[in-house]
């Protein structure tokens, strides 16, 4: 059995960024990574995916964004050089094609069996991400079987699928992108909408997200919350990364064809129910958007800027079909697909420690987990809104490597 200080588990940007910490900590410590360095970049992405985050918002420690386009939107194969890069930067110390079958506590350590062996070490990071499982709700299992099922993490483009309509299920920012890709081949989609967040690519002339940058909303912290259950379960923006920096949304979406309807209730064979709350919901969703405009605008004026930006323009109000569908024969409509855009979950399978809720979820405060020695990284508002985000898991690493060091000093002490 071999042993180390540390066992981080996973190298995309979570891990790489506690690894980095470590290393100016002078922590011993390993990466193991199933795969290669930003596997699930490489591996459960569709084609045409770019990141949602400007260039210079791919922030890590010691690491930033330095080319010609800093406004640009990295595909998928750039994502991937450059968590490379990063990790060669300091020469992380990444063991590929290790995958971890189980973690269990021996005494004060924690054994690691993997494919390739086992680990012995005194603390372990948990950095293999939320969106590990595609989170499929209870209906897909009553859905006729001569409908073909995908997920958000089986599909890579709209050439898989079968002819004939597609109904995506789920609005947020994979939901609306497959379903701008998938309306543009000629398969003509049916959205189901449920709890959104409106969005703009761009206000006044600037990124959406530097606004939310310079404005500190992606730096709320747990403090700053009254019900974190409920942030952490929020949907994420709906936004699309292209060379245009266009914005996307259910009225672009109704301009190129997209039929919307309410949140899917249930589906029986080929019937399928949808709520008749579209109306509140997307009304819901245009004033969350206008009181972030609002916020930016009032900003503006504190800061004397006002006439040096573009003039304020805001969207118009989502539009919605006068008679929304309460009930769809998928049959009928020429619907052969269903998409489950419905979010991810973790995979903890491999987890043998009593740190999961009854709902299955890490027991943990801002990233320390219910048994000494144990960290996560990279799940929804770990420490900060922006957790998930690359250029947000360097601050939570940073605040995670800190007590992970002193961790190991009260152990050491003790020893």
């Amino acid at each position: 059995m071999r042993k180390t200080t540390t066992i981080i588990i996973g190298a995309g940007s979570a891990g790489l960024a506690m690894s980095r910490h470590l290393t100016a900590r002078s922590v011993e410590h390993l990466l193991l990574e199933r795969g290669e360095v930003g596997n699930s970049w490489r591996t459960e992405r569709w084609d045409s995916l770019r990141l949602l985050t400007p260039n210079w918002q791919s922030r890590l420690p010691g690491f930033a964004y330095s080319g010609p386009d800093p406004d640009g939107f990295r595909t998928m194969p750039e994502t991937i050089t450059f968590l490379n890069d990063y990790a060669s930067s300091f020469s992380a110390p990444v063991r590929a094609g290790v995958e971890v079958a189980c973690l269990t506590q021996d005494g004060e350590d924690y054994r690691i069996a993997t494919n390739r062996g086992e680990w012995c070490s005194r603390s372990v990071v948990i950095a293999t991400g939320a969106c590990n499982i595609a989170s499929v709700p209870a209906s897909a299992s009553t859905l006729s079987e001569d409908i073909e099922q995908v997920t958000s993490l089986t599909y890579r483009n709209p050439d898989q699928l079968r002819p004939g309509g597609v109904l995506i299920v789920g609005a947020s920012a994979t939901g609306v992108q497959l379903a701008q890709e998938i309306q543009a081949s000629g398969r003509p989609v049916t959205l189901a909408v449920g709890e959104h967040i409106r969005a703009v690519r761009t206000y006044r002339g600037r990124d959406i997200k530097w606004w939310m940058d310079r404005l500190g909303l992606l730096d709320i912290g747990l403090d700053d919350v009254d019900d974190l259950g409920r942030v952490r379960n929020l949907p994420s923006m709906q936004l699309i990364g292209t060379p245009s920096r266009a914005s996307i949304d259910l009225n672009s979406l109704q301009d190129m064809g997209v039929r919307i309807v309410g949140r899917l209730g249930g589906i029986e064979g080929a019937q399928a129910q949808f709520s008749g709350a579209l109306a509140n919901i997307c009304r819901m969703a245009d004033l969350k958007l206008n009181r972030l405009l609002s916020g930016i605008d009032d900003w503006i004026l504190r800061m004397g800027l006002e006439n040096s930006l573009p003039t304020a323009e805001w969207p118009t109000p989502t539009r919605i079909p006068q008679t929304p569908d309460l009930m769809l024969d998928l049959r009928k409509a020429g619907i052969n697909t269903v998409i489950w855009a419905t979010g991810y979950r973790p995979d903890y399978s491999w987890l043998r420690i009593p740190v999961l809720d009854h709902k299955g979820r890490l027991r943990h405060n801002g990233g320390v987990v219910d048994a000494p020695g144990l960290y996560v990284l990279g799940l929804p508002f770990l420490r900060r809104r922006k957790s998930t985000l690359i250029d947000g898991v360097g601050d939570d690493a940073r605040d995670l490597a800190a007590h992970l060091h002193t961790y190991l000093n009260q152990v050491s002490r003790v020893a």
